[in-house]
């Protein structure tokens, strides 16, 4: 039996599938689970207000598919900001984070994932840190009446781009269900970036690390760049996340229009997978 999860970001499918046929289409290719997106758009923010009866839909779907939705990528908050300088903003922000986790507790999502952004677009300074701090310690409170573990992203920017930084808002906030999903990718370029190893980075997070997304990069490209084209060595870092306990993972890429996208998830599941498959030996 294995004892690891690998599951698939949605926005590596056409956005025009269903999500009976996303569902589908991971479950052929060998994933475990898929990481539902609630991104900046319109159309996928509106999915936090999904009536009663659309959730009960998509939870039927899993089923029929025998494929689960276990992870949610908030990347909203990314414009949304929890930081942001503009009241309005903030509050729309506050709005999406509390109806994802509202979602993911009636869909039975496990974690859902927000950005380390204390803003994206505006000027971070020592007033937006402060706010984002207080606002996430907002959020955390509604993930503890709920009942579903906040992870942290680590991100591309100087505010939190590695686990040593995120791990010091998991200390100020002190909640149980605020840990840290860390980005491989991401962390690879900051070690790049500042000459250090890390491995050592992740090590940081021992014991407050959900899972892991697998993203390849390159130095100051963080999007976009197909498996076995950049700089992370995924062998060595799921190695050693696996050293500290962390079982699920993440593949985390786009599709880019290929005709042959089935096949694109196909190759980076066996990519992956065996990886693991030879630590769970």
């Amino acid at each position: 039996m294995k004892s690891y999860e690998l599951g698939l970001y949605e926005k590596a499918m056409p956005s025009s599938l269903s999500w009976r046929e996303k569902l589908a289409a991971a479950k052929a290719a060998g994933y475990d689970y898929l990481e539902m997106s609630i991104d900046a758009s319109e159309e996928k923010i509106r999915r936090v207000y999904m009536s009663k009866q659309e959730r009960f839909e998509l939870i039927q779907d899993m089923y029929q598919t025998e494929l689960p939705i276990r992870t949610m990528c908030v990347s909203a908050l990314t414009k949304f900001s929890l930081g942001n300088p503009d009241g309005k903003m903030v509050s729309r922000g506050m709005e999406i984070a509390e109806k994802s986790i509202e979602l993911a507790a009636d869909l039975g999502v496990r974690v859902v994932m927000i950005p380390g952004y204390d803003v994206y677009y505006e000027p971070s300074d020592e007033k937006t840190k402060s706010e984002y701090l207080e606002n996430l310690k907002r959020v955390a409170e509604i993930a503890e009446k709920t009942g579903v573990i906040l992870g942290l992203e680590t991100m591309e920017n100087e505010f939190m781009n590695t686990v040593e930084k995120a791990m010091k808002y998991v200390v100020l906030c002190g909640s149980n269900y605020l840990k840290i999903y860390p980005d491989i990718g991401n962390l690879t370029n900051a070690a790049k970036q500042y000459k250090m190893d890390v491995l050592e980075d992740l090590q940081l997070g021992k014991g407050n690390i959900t899972s892991m997304h697998l993203k390849e990069t390159l130095p100051g490209r963080y999007r976009e760049v197909p498996y076995g084209t950049g700089h992370v060595d995924f062998e060595a870092a799921i190695r050693k996340a696996w050293q500290m306990g962390i079982r699920r993972y993440v593949t985390e890429f786009w599709y880019l229009g290929e005709e042959d996208w089935n096949e694109e998830l196909k190759k980076a599941y066996d990519k992956m997978a065996n990886i693991l498959n030879e630590l769970n030996k």
